[in-house]
């Protein structure tokens, strides 16, 4: 049972991955890059996140040089990117943010266990898996010349926070970890989505007066 869940959790990370390799591929487009900065953008989205965690937590070699699919799936995510940006007929606008969520859940959780496996503590298990989950975005975009989605107004990683909060208190309560792993996911899952259905988000902070 176990080896049927990590495996469900290793083909979910490679269509997570995929998945925010795809959102580079979109920034870089519209930013009319050559195909070396779709790659990049596409790479860094994908693993930045986990590259810097793995260096943190001295999990080296990080886990895209252990295991190299992960750099076969941003490079044909990248090139099959720039031939879909292409085709007349789009997907539904919604399809590409909730599959979004779904990455952004499953990085928060892998991010959470590997920070515990590591022996690290349920605060830094928590930074970690936010850290998974936003931090190639947020590479993504200062590359672009924007500011990252993640420092404004988007519940994003908040819903990282509360959902690595959730499984590492879990954890605590002796919680079967599989069961920990899917119900942190359907937070992150649930409030990212909600956000972008019913268009929610955080409070911003102003010098300004009005």
């Amino acid at each position: 049972m176990q080896s049927l869940v990590d495996q469900i959790v290793y083909v979910s990370d490679m269509f997570g991955t995929a998945v925010f390799a795809f959102s580079g591929v979109l920034v870089a487009g519209r930013l009319r890059m050559d195909a070396f900065g779709v790659l990049v953008l596409a790479a860094v989205t994908a693993i930045g996140g986990g590259t810097i965690r793995d260096m943190i937590l001295g999990a080296t070699p990080v886990f895209w040089v252990r295991d190299t699919l992960y750099i076969w799936v941003i490079l044909l995510t990248a090139l099959l990117g720039m031939w879909l940006v292409r085709v007349p007929k789009r997907l539904p606008w919604y399809v590409l943010p909730v599959a979004d969520a779904f990455g952004l859940a499953l990085f928060t959780v892998i991010g959470a266990q590997k920070a515990l496996h590591f022996g690290a503590s349920g605060l830094i298990a928590v930074l970690m898996g936010t850290m998974t989950g936003v931090a190639g975005g947020m590479i993504r975009d200062v590359l672009a010349r924007e500011i990252p989605m993640v420092l404004q107004k988007e519940i994003y990683a908040t819903a990282c926070i509360l959902g690595g909060i959730v499984y590492t208190v879990a954890l605590e309560c002796n919680v079967e970890r599989v069961l920990a792993m899917f119900v942190s996911m359907a937070v992150v899952f649930g409030l990212r989505v909600a956000a972008i259905y019913w268009h929610l988000s955080l409070p911003t902070f102003s010098l300004q007066r009005g």
